[in-house]
């Protein structure tokens, strides 16, 4: 795996915004395994170097995905999210069988996103309370 990068930047914008994502197989069938796990994460890699994600972590579940990467906030995380489960179903369900066979699609339409890293929200919220008597 990547190391935690500290700072990154685009022409614009320095940031650090790292995501923990998790995302389901369609009806929890848990057919994520052996070679459809392995090719999962070699796709999931490939994607996110084509969007200029870093991706920290990475864990593939027999009926889930759990992703922890940082990426440019100007491109967000929804439009990754969006392209990594488009493309990885279609690259998926061509390639294995039963990702046809066993759900009508591959992903459920949702997923989980939290952000992690940096300072605690009571902490932020008290430095921009203090800003005031600086």
């Amino acid at each position: 795996m990547l190391a935690v990068p500290k700072l990154r930047h685009n022409r614009n914008v320095v940031f650090a915004c790292h995501h923990h994502v998790v995302w389901c197989v369609k009806y929890r069938c848990p057919i994520l395994k052996d070679g459809i796990a392995a090719c999962l994460k070699k796709l999931l890699h490939v994607g996110c170097h084509k969007r200029h994600a870093t991706i920290i972590e990475l864990d593939v579940m027999p009926d889930h995905v759990h992703l922890l990467v940082s990426i440019d906030p100007q491109f967000g995380i929804h439009r990754l999210i969006k392209y990594l489960k488009g493309a990885t179903s279609h690259t998926l369900r061509h390639q294995f069988k039963v990702c046809r066979t066993r759900v009508n699609t591959l992903w459920t339409n949702s997923y989980f996103v939290a952000t992690v890293g940096g300072a605690p929200l009571k902490i932020v919220k008290e430095y921009i309370e203090n800003q005031k008597h600086v």
